[in-house]
This record gives C-alpha cells, structure tokens and sequence, in this order.
C-alpha cells in the first residue's frame, strides 16, 4: 500500500516536471520569435479589442458590485471600532492593490482566455495549425504572440478600469446608502494612498495578463484529440490560469513587502 502511494506520488510529480518543462520550451520559442519578428500590429489589435474591449462590460459591472460589497463588509467592521471615516482607503487600497487586478484576471480567462483555448484547440485538432506550417508560416508568431502581448498589455487597463468602478460602487454606498460624510470619505483617501499603491496593483496586472494569455494558447496549442480534448483543455485553461494568478499574486506581495 505505502509503495503504490509512493509510485503514484512519483509518477504524478514526473507528469507536473514534464508539463512544467514542456510549458517552458513553449514561452521559450514564444518570447524567442517575438524578440526576432516583432508582433504583428494588425493582429494584435484585433486581440487588444476582443480581450480588452470586448470585457470591459463585464469587468465594469464586476468591480461596481465588489466594491459596494466591500465598502458595506468595511462599514460593518470598523464601525465597531469607532473608525468608519476609514471606509474610504480600504475600499481604494483594496481595489487597486487586490480585487481590481485579481477580478480583472479571473474574469478574462474565464471569458477571453477560454475563447483562445477553444479556438487554437479546434485548428489543432483539425489540422489547421499544420496546413499553417505547410505554408511556410511561423504558427507561434502567427497565433501564440499576438494574443499574449494584447493579454499583457490590455490586463493593466481592465484591472485599471475594475478598481475605478469599485472605488465609484464603494463611494456610492458609502456616502449614499451608509451616510458617511462626502468630505471625510474623500480626505481619508488623500491622506492614506500614495501612487505607490496603483503602481503595484498595474505592476501585478501586467504579470496575471502574461499567465493569462500564455496559459490559454498553451493549452490550446497543445490540444490533442477529439471536441471533447478541447473541452477539456478550455476547462483546464481557465482553472490553471485561476490559480496562477492566485500563486502569483502571494509572490509579488511577498516580494513587495520584503523590498
């Protein structure tokens, strides 16, 4: 019994190197023909206006009602303590260095990075990527590095635009459903954030977009099989693109608060 867990243990951990390692010779080659070949500006703007753009509905409405929870949870609390004029940088601060770009993220891998998945899947699998490389085309500059670079540079500005509406749902509530005064709920805020705080939060953006987009095209270009290979690799896209953006975020508030 103690052996077959042991196997089973080693075999798994062989299987997680191997995708770990596999996952690296694929941003490898992805970063190496970026660097030779530039990007191409058509494509990546048609990817910046389908993950970008295209989310902005959702990442909106998603930081509206996040932030007006947040502010209702903060009044709850710190009423307690005599310290609802605090109400204010909590919700900026928790906006802007978490919610805004952890949300943001989540939301376009479940929205855009599974249509990357699914799309790059299906050429996989119907041997579209191939005719591709019959034509003389490089596939990764071609279909990998558009939607990674339109991934990192659109997450900044969705996760910008998720921590604006969060402060507007949480000012809302504040001072409209809580009655907390206008003017202390904007001093608070002046007084307690530095541009520091919206910089880490950026900083932290551009970083989840890079998991994000890598994730999605690595899963798909590495699908294999049949329709439901493609399920499953959009299925597997979105929740390894979830995690990530969670393992990371630890890290780079690790490696903040340590500088």
């Amino acid at each position: 019994m103690v052996i077959n867990s042991i196997n089973a243990l080693g075999l798994y951990t062989q299987k997680v190197v191997y995708r770990c390692g596999v996952f690296t010779l694929f941003l490898h080659e992805s970063v190496r023909s970026f660097l030779e070949h530039g990007v191409n500006t058509g494509k990546l703007l048609v990817q910046i206006n389908y993950i970008g753009v295209n989310s902005l509905v959702v990442i909106m409405t998603t930081g509206l009602s996040v932030g007006a929870v947040l502010a209702m949870q903060t009044h709850i609390g710190l009423s307690r303590f005599g310290a609802f004029q605090f109400i204010g940088p909590v919700v900026f601060l928790g906006m802007v260095r978490e919610f805004g770009p952890i949300l943001s993220s989540i939301m376009v891998a479940g929205r855009a990075g599974s249509a990357m998945t699914a799309e790059i899947g299906t050429m996989q699998i119907t041997e579209q990527i191939d005719a591709l490389r019959t034509l003389g085309l490089n596939v990764k500059q071609y279909l990998i590095v558009p939607r990674i670079v339109a991934s990192t540079i659109s997450m900044p500005l969705i996760s910008l635009f998720c921590s604006l509406c969060g402060i507007l749902g949480g000012y809302i509530v504040a001072v409209g459903v809580l009655k907390v005064n206008h003017e202390i709920y904007i001093s608070s805020i002046q007084e307690n954030v530095v541009v520091n705080d919206i910089l880490h939060g950026l900083v932290k953006s551009i970083v989840f977009g890079f998991l994000v987009g890598s994730i999605a095209t690595f899963k798909g270009y590495q699908t294999r099989g049949g329709a439901r290979e493609v399920g499953n690799s959009t299925t597997q896209s979105v929740v390894s693109a979830s995690l990530a953006t969670l393992i990371a975020d630890y890290i780079l508030v690790s490696i903040a608060k340590a500088l």
